[in-house]
């Protein structure tokens, strides 16, 4: 909660868990364009970070699914943010199941 509460003051968008799956499968369900349109943005690697933060993974969790460090994930997120023109992880996820990357698939 303190996290939200700091986030939004520092205009970050918070949005509750239980809330992004629905809305994000609403996204999933307008998608307008192929993603090859992102592969062609984004190296492999921030492909696979992408799809999982579009799956709701913390920098943590996609660290010790892809076996990287932390600071590796943060570095790849803001690689991503740039290359989308987006603000937060949040319109970065919507961005990515608009181009079908919100699916499972093994990463």
């Amino acid at each position: 909660m303190i996290t939200a509460v700091r986030g939004t003051v520092a205009g970050k968008a918070f949005i509750d868990p239980a809330v992004a799956g629905k809305l994000l499968g609403q996204v999933a369900s307008q998608q307008t364009q192929p993603s090859t349109h992102l592969t062609d943005m984004l190296t492999v690697r921030e492909v696979d970070v992408l799809h999982l933060v579009a799956r709701g993974f913390s920098n943590a969790d996609i660290a010790a699914r892809l076996h990287l460090s932390e600071g590796t994930v943060r570095n790849h997120v803001s690689a991503i943010l740039a290359k989308l023109g987006v603000a937060d992880r949040t319109q970065a996820a919507v961005t990515a199941i608009q181009h079908g990357l919100g699916a499972a698939h093994d990463v």
